[in-house]
């Protein structure tokens, strides 16, 4: 009898362990959640601040330096950033354009702190990603200053693909293909983007396909965070359906 009680006791005492650690973890999961969520709700408040930026520059473009206001097909997003815009005139949208640039950078550079902490990665290669991601987007925020814009923009874009290359890496290992085979698709974009960018005669249409792989690759981050977070909504769901169960059993018990 006295063997039964301790084994009694001792199950007892395992099974209340075993149900703190899963709350614990399911509190956990559950602010991965919300933390999957963060770069979503930062690039729709860019993709807002944007529009906004749009109706405030003044005019002037790569084809027509006296057009009035935004042409979403000639001006680029730097346009709206420059002090004075292409007409001449001072540029009331600076201000906003530098808000939604400001949050575009610290979104991207959440995103690629917190990415590679959610999935199955060894240390090396989630370092890589971090660094070179929050790298890349801080020295992005510079291109509103007078230091060389090429030299900016060659140098974030440098960093920018080392995070890109780990996150496909950690995409892969996860088996997420579907979002891989989106990524191949952006960096086709880049490609189109550096071709219009060298070509003289193909640079009239460079402000069109940057707007379509800008859009395309916020798409991308956004659908690697929905994976995120249902991936975490799912784990979250099969811990809440343990503890349920175990409660249940624990009380029948008694």
């Amino acid at each position: 009898m006295h063997l039964c009680i301790r084994w009694w006791l001792f199950c007892r005492t395992q099974l209340t362990s075993e149900i703190k650690y899963n709350i614990l973890t399911q509190q956990t999961d559950r602010t991965k959640n919300i933390l999957a969520l963060i770069p979503i709700f930062g690039t729709m408040l860019f993709v807002m601040l944007y529009i906004v930026a749009t109706f405030l520059y003044p005019g002037g473009s790569q084809v027509d330096k006296n057009s009035i206001g935004f042409s979403w097909t000639n001006n680029y997003w730097c346009n709206l950033l420059n002090e004075n815009a292409i007409n001449g005139q001072s540029n009331s949208a600076k201000p906003v354009a530098l808000t939604a640039m400001l949050i575009l950078c610290l979104t991207l550079a959440f995103f690629w702190f917190s990415f590679p902490r959610q999935i199955n990665l060894n240390n090396k290669l989630r370092l890589i990603i971090q660094i070179s991601g929050m790298l890349a987007m801080t020295i992005a925020f510079f291109l509103f200053t007078n230091i060389n814009h090429d030299l900016i923009t060659n140098l974030a874009s440098s960093f920018g693909a080392i995070a890109t290359i780990g996150t496909f890496v950690g995409l892969y290992k996860n088996k997420w293909f579907g979002l891989f085979a989106f990524g191949l698709l952006n960096i086709l974009l880049v490609g189109l983007n550096n071709l219009c960018y060298y070509d003289k005669e193909l640079i009239v249409y460079l402000p069109v396909i940057q707007k379509i792989s800008f859009a395309t690759f916020l798409i991308w981050v956004c659908c690697i965070n929905i994976n995120l977070y249902r991936g975490g909504r799912k784990t979250a769901t099969n811990i809440g359906i343990a503890n349920s169960w175990a409660g249940h059993w624990r009380n029948q018990q008694r």
